[in-house]
């Protein structure tokens, strides 16, 4: 049952299953830090999006993401940018024993490592938020049980030089695609969050599968 993660067990067990990359990564440097915000719509465990502001600058803009952003010298840990950055963006406040831990990070496109947090914000309506519009156009949420429908999941092939180099998910069928960075962080809370509901659509040749 998918309502089993939101429950103090399923909690219980996300914690002690991040609780080794959390200690390792929380306060090691890294670029930015995106939150994974676990959430409850109308009692359905789902995950919150924002739309990036077709306003900013840079190839992201107008993109589907987690909220986060670069860490600031004042951060006290990669912990404190996601939750910084996420009530800057949404004005959301999220109490820092409401994290869960740290999913396995990921590298941009510009080869800066992201370091993704998960956490319950509990029951939600994405339509109450009232998001900086100078940073985010949109906030939505996707139900797990869609994200996990395979008609819902695709994946996109990459070559180099005329070579395949690498292959990674995309999610379909929602208010907006995701893709990229977020398709692949929402793919590693799916495997938390679901364990064996989800068949990984990553594959990086020469790299070993992560456990």
């Amino acid at each position: 049952m998918l309502s089993d993660c939101l429950s103090a067990e399923g909690e219980q067990r996300c914690r002690q299953l991040l609780s080794k990359a959390t200690a390792q990564l929380r306060a090691r440097p890294v670029a930015a830090a995106v939150l994974v915000p676990l959430c409850s719509v109308r009692g359905v465990p789902a995950l919150l999006y924002t739309l990036r502001s077709s306003r900013l600058l840079g190839r992201h803009k107008g993109e589907v993401s987690f909220p986060g952003g670069k860490c600031d010298p004042t951060d006290q840990d990669v912990v404190h940018t996601a939750l910084r950055e996420t009530h800057e963006e949404l004005g959301l406040a999220v109490p820092e024993d409401h994290v869960w831990g740290i999913l396995h990070p990921a590298y941009d496109l510009a080869k800066n490592l992201v370091v993704p947090v998960l956490a319950s914000v509990g029951p939600m309506d994405p339509q109450s938020l009232k998001p900086n519009p100078e940073e985010v156009d949109e906030v939505f949420a996707l139900p797990l049980a869609h994200l996990l429908q395979v008609q819902n999941q695709g994946y996109t092939h990459f070559c180099r030089g005329g070579h395949f180099s690498h292959t990674m998910p995309v999610f379909l069928h929602g208010p907006h695609r995701v893709w990229g960075l977020t398709a692949v962080i929402t793919e590693f809370a799916l495997q938390l969050l679901a364990p064996g509901a989800y068949q990984p659509r990553q594959y990086f040749p020469g790299l070993q599968p992560r456990d």
